[in-house]
């Protein structure tokens, strides 16, 4: 009778031992358990992904419960506001598609969780769930009960230091010693030395390099094995494929040799081969990792923060210059980028970057109020508790809700080159091998390994994630902040670009400010100063910085409307600041209404208007005069068009200026160019414009020196560097050649070895030293180029 496997885990059944249900056949009640919870939540898809992916779930009775404990569940939680929380656990089981399905489903199986998210590199669920339906404790039994049983260690919460994953070093060290023992003990042999000892102990050496084989065989190599099953069954030929056969076939034929007293067979070049193989995968994943750093470590976000100071006086600093203790200013729409307690009266907190609810919380003063969260309102102010993680910013912008739909035709392409290259490469090896077995044994088995090894495709498959990753790090170095490496690509393919007047081409820090109305007494100055104070418009900054300094007074009620202006509460008087219309003011003349201004209303009495004569940024008729050789450029403006005959001055004649173009209208603009085929890129300030950024190919908001967030967006640029983008896109033009010419010398590679291997003039040992060497060559040229495209850039810009 042929061994049963268990329908949920796969484990062999002793025999009468089975239990049978619902015509499936399980090891154990555990396992039954599970199987019965998924099919009465509609869940059993989860076996249509793998088969027998699960694991029976062990007694876990009373373990956790220090999770009771409120200050332990504190430094459990990830987030905690109102009944919202958010843990992130580690789950060592997760291991196949199965597995990421059903923790994404976890709302379905318990009332609570609103939505769970996996990061199956670092083996976490990220959950997020409501913490007055459900405790942490009962998730975490309830992922304990179908076989997921969380890892939990206080040590690692409370000093904030993941566990680093060591086994690829491991696995070198292994390597590495067999390799080293192997080469030693294969001397005699290798020189044919005919001594009298060395003769009578050949056996016992040789027994001796098959045992120290055995580890690189078994374990140092075992990545590339189950690298290979996984891609055979999901019917997805990858690299490991032909690298895991070459090393199986170098044992079976080394112990065939040896039982057959034909040689010591080929232990040496198959610890060498594992020992160099592995040494190129830990150097992909250092230089992974630094590249990663530096994206990371560097300032990410060209902003700052407004820190008020002992004096009370207001500077803007960057995020990474603020501490625990300093008073910081967040006006309405700011992310606030630490931890930290309210110290005005009363706040409303949008967390929805954080949870993707977008309920106001309302907070009062004295209660503690966490990153991420978005100040709705009236200005307030906070005192740090922690500095600023750029890791938790970074996972903020990177949020799936905020994402874009990007193409990742890079990716395809390199996809779509291994699915080909590796059907292709074992059909040369064993035609090489058919061809060769009938002359000789020894290099017929030396050519089959020897292609299978040199003609491996990861330097094909490094190009672009280096090309792109070196890129960005360039570009960060630059003060241009891109959200991924997608973006690059796509800024390769932009044909328009569409720039927002305000804000953009405009500079909020230079302006000529002329008053036109009734004289204002300075109790209203001081009014209209206190309600600008809150908002991030960049005509509302510049007029806050015009109008001289005032005491602080208290702001009842602030509501800055999108694309109209502010409506606010204070010393029991209305006021209103924004456009004509919003503050419904009298028209003398058409004259009057082509004047970018800001009109004020106090109570029912209209004062007057603010006119602001625009400073264009420097260099700006420079670099669109550049960027009109190739791109169509077109000019969008939520003002009226009294800057037209300036603008017509300074830009190219073909450029198209459309004014009063409402938020709204600017995402339709975007799209009705999308439906004629343009790929366009939308370049604003981030406040008006996050429907048109979020609408475009590529969005990028230019962003001067304070605290707006602009998830919508793919890039953000410092305002300092405005003049330069014409290098930027350049850049990611190079990005693309620099690909195809790192394809071009990958296939010249592959071409020269396989020749070699396949006239049987290449050793599977020197295969396996010249592999890591092509990645090596690859990641230097990209390097190389990347670094030279980009000096040779700046000096053309």
């Amino acid at each position: 009778m042929s061994e049963q496997s268990c329908f949920h885990c796969g484990l062999t059944i002793p025999k009468n031992e089975e239990i049978n249900f619902d015509e499936k056949k399980f090891c154990c009640t555990g396992c039954k358990t599970v199987y019965e919870i998924f099919s009465q939540n509609d869940l059993t898809c989860y076996y249509d992904f793998e088969k027998s992916p699960g694991a029976t779930p062990q007694d876990i009775q009373g373990k956790y419960d220090f999770l009771d404990n409120e200050a332990i569940l504190a430094k459990v939680l990830e987030f905690q506001e109102g009944n919202t929380s958010i843990v992130s656990l580690n789950i060592p089981h997760i291991h196949c598609s199965s597995c990421i399905w059903i923790l994404e489903n976890l709302n379905r199986l318990q009332p609570g969780i609103s939505a769970s998210q996996v990061n199956f590199p670092e083996k976490k669920v990220r959950i997020t769930f409501n913490s007055e339906t459900v405790s942490l404790k009962s998730i975490v039994y309830l992922l304990s009960s179908i076989g997921y049983e969380p890892y939990i260690s206080l040590e690692n919460y409370e000093t904030g230091k993941n566990k680093v994953d060591r086994s690829l070093t491991y696995k070198v060290g292994v390597a590495f010693f067999c390799f080293g023992n192997i080469m030693l003990l294969s001397f005699p042999e290798y020189f044919e030395i005919k001594e009298f000892w060395l003769d009578s102990y050949k056996p016992f050496f040789r027994i001796l390099i098959f045992l120290l084989a055995l580890p690189s065989f078994l374990y140092s190599a075992s990545g590339y094995y189950v690298s290979a099953y996984h891609s055979i069954r999901t019917r997805m030929l990858n690299i490991d494929i032909p690298i895991a056969l070459g090393i199986i076939v170098m044992f079976i034929r080394s112990t065939y040799d040896m039982l057959m007293d034909h040689g010591p067979g080929f232990f040496d070049s198959l610890a060498s081969l594992v020992f160099f193989m592995l040494l190129g995968k830990m150097f992909q994943t250092k230089t992974y990792s630094f590249l990663s750093f530096e994206r990371d470590f560097k300032s990410y976000f060209p902003i700052a923060v407004t820190r008020i100071n002992v004096d009370f006086s207001e500077e803007s600093v960057p995020i990474y210059d603020v501490l625990k203790g300093n008073r910081l200013l967040i006006r309405n729409q700011e992310l606030i980028p630490v931890d930290g307690i309210l110290m005005s009266e009363k706040a409303e907190i949008d967390y929805s970057f954080v949870t993707g609810e977008a309920v106001p919380i309302t907070k009062k003063s004295g209660d503690k109020i966490f990153a991420g969260g978005k100040q709705i309102g009236k200005v307030i102010e906070m005192e740090v508790l922690h500095s600023v993680s750029q890791s938790y910013l970074t996972q903020l912008w990177s949020n799936e809700i905020f994402q874009k739909k990007v193409e990742q035709k890079h990716k395809t392409i390199t996809d779509a080159l291994s699915r080909y290259f590796t059907p292709i490469l074992l059909l040369i090896a064993f035609a090489g091998f058919g061809y060769w077995i009938f002359i000789d044994t020894n290099i017929a088995f030396n050519v089959f390994t020897a292609v299978l090894i040199v003609a491996c495709p990861c330097a094909l498959a490094l190009t672009a994630p280096f090309t792109f990753g070196n890129i960005l790090r360039i570009m960060g170095k630059q003060k241009m902040y891109l959200k991924n490496a997608l973006v690059i690509e796509q800024l390769a393919k932009v044909d328009t670009i569409v720039f927002d007047k305000t804000g953009t081409i405009t500079t909020n820090k230079k302006s000529n400010i002329l008053y036109e109305g009734i004289d204002f007494s300075d109790e209203n100055l001081q009014l209209i100063k206190n309600v600008l104070r809150g908002s991030n418009h960049p005509l509302s900054r510049m007029l806050y910085d015009f109008l001289p300094e005032y005491d602080r007074i208290k702001i009842d009620d602030f509501q800055e409307i999108t694309g109209k202006g502010i409506l606010a509460f204070a010393e029991e008087k209305e006021v209103k600041i924004g456009s004509s219309s919003f503050v419904e003011s009298p028209v003398l003349d058409s004259s009057e209404i082509e004047k970018t201004s800001l009109h004020i209303k106090i109570d029912n009495t209209y004062y007057g208007k603010f006119i602001f004569q625009n400073q264009y940024r420097e260099g700006l008729e420079k670099l669109f005069a550049t960027l009109n050789k190739e791109y169509n450029i077109k000019v969008l403006s939520g003002d009226n068009d009294g800057e037209r005959e300036n603008l017509e001055a300074i830009l190219p004649k073909n450029t198209e200026l459309v004014f009063n173009q409402k938020p709204e209208q600017k995402l339709e603009f975007i799209k009705k160019l999308q439906e004629t085929g343009k790929n366009v890129m939308m370049v604003g300030d981030g406040l008006n414009d996050a429907g048109a950024l979020a609408q475009s190919n590529v969005g990028i908001s230019v962003s001067e020196n304070v605290n707006v967030f602009s998830p919508a967006c793919d890039a953000i640029l410092d305002a300092g560097e405005f003049s330069r983008l014409n290098y930027f896109l350049k850049l990611s033009h190079n990005s693309i050649l620099i690909i195809k010419m790192s394809f071009g010398l990958s296939l010249l590679y592959n071409i020269v070895g396989l020749t070699f291997a396949v006239t049987g003039n290449l050793l599977p040992i020197v295969a396996a030293i010249i592999m890591p060497l092509s990645t090596i060559t690859i990641v230097s040229f990209v390097t190389f180029m990347s670094n030279y495209f980009s000096c040779k850039n700046l000096e053309l810009f």
